[in-house]
């Protein structure tokens, strides 16, 4: 199973998804620049420690991709079914950042603050590249054995 290339990339935005889950995606700083306010996928939090409620569709959305691509890690037998969920999973990545934009200008919108990205941002596209190159690797696996199938 670890010895597939495949299955390393699925770890590795299973580890980059996680962490972006973690991490504030954005930083927003107020036109006086009195007020600060880190984004986080399922608050806002700002320097003095005041916690604001927030959405949680991002972090709902990140979740179940976290939860799709450490599904996907053990189904190594079944490579259809693999390729599939890698697919969802680039979607879900896709939807979270379509939802990144619209809260953040939202909220640059009602706050009148201008809107700064954390390096943690990129990570699902780093994810999306790595699954992208998974699914590239199961459709190998799945090519080379249907070969293998013909010659007999």
């Amino acid at each position: 199973m670890l010895q597939r290339i495949q299955t390393i990339y699925l770890l590795a935005a299973f580890v980059l998804c996680i962490v972006c889950l973690c991490m504030p995606v954005a930083h927003f700083v107020t036109g006086d620049g009195m007020e600060q306010v880190d984004m986080y996928n399922l608050w806002l939090a700002s320097e003095e420690g005041h916690l604001f409620s927030f959405c949680p569709v991002m972090m709902g959305i990140l979740v179940i991709a976290c939860t799709v691509i450490f599904i996907d890690i053990w189904l190594y037998k079944q490579r259809a079914v693999q390729m599939r969920l890698a697919s969802f999973s680039m979607i879900l990545l896709v939807a979270w950042y379509v939802s990144y934009g619209v809260i953040s200008y939202m909220l640059c919108q009602d706050m009148q603050a201008t809107w700064r990205p954390h390096w943690t941002a990129a990570l699902p596209a780093v994810g999306f590249i790595l699954l992208y190159l998974a699914f590239r690797g199961i459709l190998k696996d799945e090519m080379l054995v249907r070969s293998l199938d013909r010659l007999r």
